[in-house]
């Protein structure tokens, strides 16, 4: 049991070093997001649903100490990202990715990228039916301007 941890511990080891080599000599040209709550930076805030992390405590720990619709009480894995050095200069982000469904995300900042992440989605479609509205995939691709 403890040989297979240190086996898959060193694999993991491998993978990541493996990555960091591949991201330090790639280019990005953009920063797009998907997945789920833990990658979420406020789509939420723009649906009818009851997955929504829009108030207190979510946000405690962000740098302006207020709820962003991240479901975590600061920053999450995408900001982490778009502080990177290298990748930051090379995108010329100023900021992490902003919600798919921001008014915001317009021009210049829809080149640099954008988070489609939405809490709640899966990969089945009765993924988080109880949520009442997420963000359909497939639809968002179609409607892209």
């Amino acid at each position: 049991m403890a040989m297979s941890l240190v086996v898959t511990s060193w694999k993991v080891l491998g993978l990541l070093l493996t990555l960091e080599s591949v991201f330090i000599q790639s280019e990005a040209r953009a920063f797009f997001v998907f997945g789920d709550s833990l990658v979420d930076s406020g789509n939420n805030n723009y649906l009818v649903t009851t997955a929504r992390a829009d108030s207190p405590p979510y946000g405690v720990d962000y740098p302006t100490g207020r709820p962003t619709g991240r479901f975590s009480n600061g920053l999450n894995i995408p900001d982490l990202i778009s502080q990177i050095p290298n990748m930051s200069q090379q995108i010329g982000l100023s900021e992490p990715p902003l919600p798919y469904l921001s008014p915001q995300l317009r021009g210049i900042r829809l080149l640099n990228g954008a988070n489609f992440a939405s809490a709640g989605v899966g990969i089945l479609n009765d993924t988080g039916v109880q949520f009442a509205f997420l963000i359909d995939p497939a639809y968002n691709f179609s409607h892209m301007n």
